[in-house]
């Protein structure tokens, strides 16, 4: 679902309004109740402020050194030894110049930790 789809359901619930039937609440609704109503509308202005905010995004000098360059034995030797030590994702992102996403995709590539069906990579690299 978009974010302006969801918002704009978001604002027809504070008004009270059933977002798909377009009929108005009962009064013993909960979307009548005074917290509710500010906690939607609340949410809403976040949404909108998110949408209108531009995306972070690293200039090329704060990448990691290794970004983009291709993994030696010795990198692929490194990153096994840290992970098999329980040395932090962090850690050897940091340690090997690249991002903790490249360090756990080539753990991946590796076979030192599966995938998830759905491509996310389960197992302990997250807790690394």
């Amino acid at each position: 679902m978009e974010l302006q789809t969801a918002r704009a359901i978001l604002d027809t619930l504070a008004q009270g309004i059933h977002p798909v039937s377009g009929e108005v609440m009962p009064p013993d609704s909960p979307y009548n109740e005074p917290p509710v109503i500010r906690a939607l509308f609340t949410v809403s202005q976040a949404l909108e402020a998110a949408a209108d905010a531009p995306a972070p995004r690293r200039s090329r000098g704060e990448r990691p050194a290794n970004t983009g360059k291709p993994w030696s034995a010795e990198d692929d030797e490194q990153l096994r030894l840290g992970f098999d030590a329980g040395t932090p994702t962090k850690a050897l992102a940091a340690a090997l110049g690249r991002t903790r996403w490249a360090i756990e995709s080539r753990l991946v590539k590796l076979g030192a930790i599966p995938l998830e069906p759905g491509g996310v990579p389960m197992g302990p690299a997250p807790a690394h």
